[in-house]
């Protein structure tokens, strides 16, 4: 028989880190494993996308043990600042990259170091054979960095049909009890006493996820009855952390704004389906796998059109404002706030939306044509 097909998959540190690039990366990984593909995970460790020198030692040290010819799939944190490690090895490892968010388009870089990530990141690029992005708006990106259209592949992330799959009589999914309030009849239809909507932010807090815009836009409906729920890590840039939580201590919201942190998978699902609405006030996005995943939920978006998220969210689904304008922000948070039934119709259309999500399998079978076409 002949060898499995394999690949090498470089991963920039821990893969189990809750954020949509690494839950790529894993559910990818596994997929491709599930369909006979022989994956072997080289972890490589340092301050991406900014390693030291040591860590650009081991780095190299890491790659060069990798056999000759290997087809090496490296995730774009690392791949951008490897720069030198893979032009060194560019004849002999067949290198695709995997560009979940350009490095120099992160929010808040100083000017130097944005051009360096450039420069950098698109060195690297130009020593790849094939370079996968995960939506049309990263495509046009990395096509702007000089990767050759015809040599950009598109994978978006697959979705899972939902919590478990299963749905209550109205449609809602009922897998998970509820993590912020105690149970009461469909929090999702109208009840005697008014319960506050319930506002699922999930987003590592960092300064492109836009929480101090949301924050601010909040600030100007303390008439209205929410409760904001931000799941996403405190610890990867903890004095944006201190500073949105300072923000949201200020603005009087210790009963209305609760930080939950990186939670397990469980935990998320058990979120999106006690919410009422997902807002997503990000600055740039590369896909918004959140997004994808509240629809899976049959879970109503607001978000801002930043990036892909233009093309991820469907306008059945969801309403999109202009990144950056808390005023639209805020406009479109009172409206859905207020309006049940609009809120009913966009969960509607998630759930319709949902049936259109690719799955992992296909996904998966879309990134091995890929590898499989390498020269």
């Amino acid at each position: 028989m002949p060898a499995p097909q394999a690949f090498c998959f470089l991963i920039p540190g821990d893969w189990a880190t809750p954020t949509g690039g690494y839950q790529y990366d894993r559910r990818l990984a596994h997929a491709l494993g599930a369909a006979g593909w022989a994956v072997d995970l080289l972890r490589i460790d340092a301050d991406w996308p900014l390693p030291d020198a040591t860590a650009l030692a081991k780095a190299a040290a890491q790659v060069a043990r990798i056999a000759d010819g290997t087809r090496v799939v490296a995730d774009g944190l690392a791949f951008g600042a490897l720069a030198e490690v893979v032009a060194a090895h560019a004849d002999r490892l067949r290198w695709v990259a995997l560009v979940h968010h350009p490095l120099h388009l992160e929010t808040g870089l100083a000017p130097a170091l944005r051009q360096r990530l450039l420069a950098d990141e698109t060195h690297a690029l130009s020593h790849a054979r094939r370079v996968v992005v995960t939506s049309p708006r990263t495509a046009q990106d990395v096509a702007a960095m000089g990767v050759a259209p015809d040599r950009i592949a598109i994978v978006e992330p697959g979705t899972d049909a939902g919590p478990h799959g299963s749905v209550d009589v109205n449609g809602h999914p009922s897998a998970h009890p509820s993590p912020h309030r105690s149970p009461h009849p469909n929090p999702r239809t109208d009840h005697p006493t008014p319960t506050p909507v319930q506002l699922l932010c999930v987003a590592t807090v960092t300064p492109r996820k836009g929480h101090s815009l949301l924050l601010q836009a909040l600030s100007g409906l303390q008439q209205l009855p929410w409760q904001l729920h931000c799941v996403g890590s405190l610890t990867r840039d903890t004095a944006t952390a201190a500073s949105v939580q300072a923000l949201s201590h200020a603005l009087g919201f210790a009963d209305r704004v609760f930080w939950h942190g990186e939670v397990d998978s469980a935990s998320l699902q058990a979120h999106y389906t006690a919410a009422d609405l997902l807002v997503l006030a990000s600055l740039h996005e590369g896909y918004g796998m959140v997004v994808a995943e509240a629809m899976a939920a049959g879970l109503p978006v607001l978000a801002s059109d930043a990036g892909a998220l233009a093309q991820t969210l469907p306008p059945q689904a969801g309403w999109r404002v202009p990144p950056g304008d808390v005023p639209a922000l805020q406009t479109a948070l009172q409206r859905l706030i207020s309006d049940t039934t609009l809120r009913r119709t966009l969960a509607a259309g998630a759930r319709d939306a949902r049936g259109r999500l690719p799955g992992w399998p296909a996904q998966a079978a879309r990134f091995a044509a890929v590898l499989d076409a390498l020269p």
